[in-house]
């Protein structure tokens, strides 16, 4: 029997795991068990232990010199480079198939877990009438905050706090969660300003899980009345959440159960964004009537946002906002868009709350 040269191994590897990872996929009761609320959380809680305690992000050291690396191989390959298209294709599906590997055993077989909605058996759909009485809730609660914290409805809201501290008082709202998502509690600190963050901007992300680490990484770069929540988010995913609507939604909720009111303005402002841009979707200008409503404070810090994104629009974030939308799609998501169907989380956790 001829043996198979190893260099097919790692490919012909990959479209097993490929099989693999999608066959389980379809079991979300056994990857919740056995590996979200099993092996998951002993890795995570390792990793956490081990990296938290690094000051800097150990996990952008491993990415930049990945990078630096995949640099110098196109390099030392550029001649004949598509010429040897079978030996350097095999070479790089080999280096997928070992990051495929490493990332769904270490955190992405969480895409696969039972939904959030199924485990609070709430309704993610609305109707307009509850999308437009829970705008006003929101527009309401922001307009109190910001005026409350910065004296008057023309001052925009600036978090004074320091990175750290944000990222120690981040903890306060996932101890103050409600009784229903009490198996999200947060233990070991790993969160860490990205050493990647001018490259994160110009790429399109406030932040990410690195999961090969577990460090929950920022983009401090952003204007600071998002951090709060933006931190809560990224926890979430540490705490084994795929789903970006999902985590969207855990950070809302830990952001506004947070005692610190910066962290409750950080929630608020955000969803009421989602909120206005999802009335504009169902009509064109329905958002703006709405929008109209909110204190110039609370619009300052939303013209603060634009013009921070503006700012590193290049062709690189709409490139990456395709792959990582695609990436999504791959992963049970609904793309991108899927951020904004929090909103919808939010609503249906408060009708089922108000019922309780």
């Amino acid at each position: 029997m001829q043996k198979i040269n190893r260099k097919y191994i790692l490919p012909l590897f990959l479209l097993v795991q490929i099989v693999v990872v999608k066959t389980l996929g379809r079991f979300p009761a056994f990857i919740e068990e056995y590996y979200s609320k099993g092996w998951y959380e002993k890795i995570a809680w390792f990793n956490r232990t081990v990296f938290g305690s690094i000051p800097f992000s150990f996990g952008d050291i491993i990415y930049s010199v990945l990078i630096i690396l995949l640099i110098r191989w196109i390099w030392m390959n550029r001649k004949g480079f598509f010429k040897n298209w079978k030996t350097n294709g095999l070479t790089v599906l080999s280096w997928i198939s070992v990051f495929y590997f490493f990332f769904h055993v270490l955190w992405g077989m969480n895409y696969y877990r039972i939904p959030l909605h199924e485990k609070l058996n709430i309704e993610k759909e609305y109707t307009e009438e509850e999308l437009i009485a829970f705008t006003e809730k929101m527009i309401a609660k922001t307009n109190a905050l910001q005026l409350q914290l910065s004296g008057n409805d023309s001052t925009a809201v600036n978090v004074p706090y320091s990175n750290e501290e944000i990222f120690e008082l981040a903890q306060n709202g996932y101890k103050n969660l409600p009784q229903a998502l009490q198996e999200f509690q947060y233990e070991n600190k790993s969160i860490k300003p990205s050493l990647l963050r001018y490259l994160l901007s110009y790429m399109g992300f406030g932040g990410y899980l690195n999961p090969f680490t577990n460090e929950a990484q920022v983009n401090t770069l952003k204007p600071n009345f998002t951090l709060p929540m933006t931190t809560c988010h990224e926890m979430g995913h540490q705490v084994g959440i795929g789903s970006e609507s999902e985590c969207n939604f855990i950070g809302f909720v830990t952001a506004t159960h947070n005692e610190d009111l910066y962290f409750q303005y950080s929630a608020y402002s955000i969803i009421t964004r989602y909120c206005l841009a999802n009335l504009e979707q169902i009509e064109e200008g329905k958002g703006k009537l709405y929008f109209e409503k909110l204190n110039k404070g609370v619009v300052k810090n939303y013209d603060e946002h634009e013009a921070f994104w503006e700012k590193y629009h290049t062709p690189i974030d709409t490139f990456f906002e395709f792959f990582y939308n695609n990436f999504l799609k791959a992963n049970q998501q609904e793309g991108i868009v899927s951020y904004s169907k929090f909103v919808g989380l939010a609503i249906g956790f408060e009708r089922v709350d108000s019922v309780q």
